[in-house]
């Protein structure tokens, strides 16, 4: 008797099975407006120069071999990603790094780790979020309650704040996780003000909550490495304050295969740190032992060299720029048709997501009838738009929609 053939089958992966449908399009208009992933004006890869640059000088070295990296990561990367996160200039004694599998890894370490360690009865997951959250949570916190709080207001697009600071206030409890998204909200492109943040960092340090800042898009998201770390930096200024950040160098480096992440938890204390690093050196040894080294030398090498690094910060602003011009490029289009619906947040949302409040059956028509492909939600990313491709986005969202 087989104890494997009456396992209930897995749900297919929202994102990766439409990837699979629009791959399998034979239409030569088709757009993709679903990928978490940067693509250039002619909707392909790109390889960012200070990568191409770093990539060279790894292979030149002739004393790389392949030998596992320590276990807690490359050690000029756990310097670079600290001091990327939190600044240079500041004391980071008191931070415990280790390097994961790329964000995912980061998010389900620090999963694994707080749930373990400091066991809150709840993890408070903002509605919506990233999907993957939810599933995280589930498999390395399983006794963990899931609760979310409101986050974004879909009628007027924007953050709901009050909603949002109001359950923070009166449903929380001491010791219970927090998930925040550092900069561009996934999937509402929706950010927090620097005063709210302030006002977020005091409801922590007031109800006794462990923060775990997802940060997949520092520089990448804005263009500025400070404006869009300003969250983690204020946190960690605040000296009362105990939090993660799980840290992703996929988007800010296209980086995407080579799975490189990082993940800080920030204590109180150096000796506090360093029983941190070992009980999360603990943890990753029994699961993965080591993490990639190839993605972790390229990220490395930009991190410590002045003049690729100088060539990064370009390359973060033409990927920056690009999406901001996509975004004005969209919402022009769609102003100049008429379309039905509320488009001003494209122009104010940031990094590459927005909700474009499309339904579920017109997100099927624009896939079905003018192979234009959407995450089910209604999601869009603004990588997927092209200066080729953007009118035709635009009417066919009109064919769809309507005029106002």
């Amino acid at each position: 008797m087989s104890c494997l053939a009456d396992l209930p089958p897995a749900q297919p992966d929202p994102a990766f099975s439409i990837v699979a449908a629009f791959l399998a399009d034979t239409n030569e208009n088709k757009v993709d407006l679903c990928p978490g992933f940067y693509r250039d004006d002619n909707a392909k890869p790109w390889i960012l120069p200070s990568v191409t640059q770093a990539k060279d000088r790894v292979h030149a070295d002739p004393d790389i071999n392949h030998e596992h990296l320590p276990l807690t990561g490359h050690p000029w990367l756990l310097h670079g990603a600290q001091e990327l996160t939190f600044g240079a200039a500041r004391d980071l004694k008191r931070v415990a790094s280790i390097q994961t599998v790329s964000g995912t890894g980061a998010n389900h370490l620090a999963a694994q780790f707080v749930s373990t360690k400091l066991k809150p009865k709840t993890v408070w997951i903002s509605n919506p979020s990233w999907v993957n959250h939810t599933q995280i949570w589930k498999l390395a916190g399983p006794d963990v309650e899931q609760r979310f709080y409101p986050y974004y207001d879909s009628v007027h697009h924007m953050v709901d704040f009050e909603a949002m600071i109001a359950t923070l206030r009166s449903e929380v409890r001491k010791g219970d996780a927090l998930i925040l998204h550092a900069c561009a909200h996934n999937p509402t492109g929706s950010d927090l003000s620097e005063e709210q943040w302030k006002s977020i960092a005091q409801i922590c340090r007031e109800k006794g909550l462990f923060a775990v800042f997802d940060m997949a898009y520092q520089g990448f998201a804005s263009g500025n490495l400070e404006q869009d770390a300003f969250a983690i930096r204020h946190f960690y200024e605040d000296y009362d304050l105990e939090f993660a950040v799980a840290q992703s160098f996929s988007k800010n480096f296209g980086l995407y295969g080579e799975r490189i992440g990082m993940l800080h938890v920030i204590t109180l204390d150096t000796e506090t740190a360093t029983k941190t690093t070992s009980l999360l050196t603990q943890l990753t040894r029994a699961e993965i032992t080591s993490c990639p080294s190839y993605g972790a030398r390229i990220v490395a090498q930009i991190l410590g060299d002045p003049a690729l690094y100088k060539q990064w910060l370009g390359d973060l602003l033409q990927m920056s720029d690009r999406m901001k011009s996509m975004r004005k490029s969209l919402y022009r289009a769609l102003r100049a048709r008429g379309v039905r619906g509320s488009w001003d947040h494209l122009l104010s949302d940031i990094g590459m997501f927005s909700m474009t409040g499309l339904s579920r059956t017109q997100v099927e028509e624009l896939r079905e009838k003018h192979h234009i492909y959407l995450m089910p939600t209604g999601r869009l990313s603004v990588t997927g738009l092209t200066s080729d491709n953007v009118e035709n986005v635009a009417t066919a969202f009109f064919a769809v929609l309507g005029k106002a």
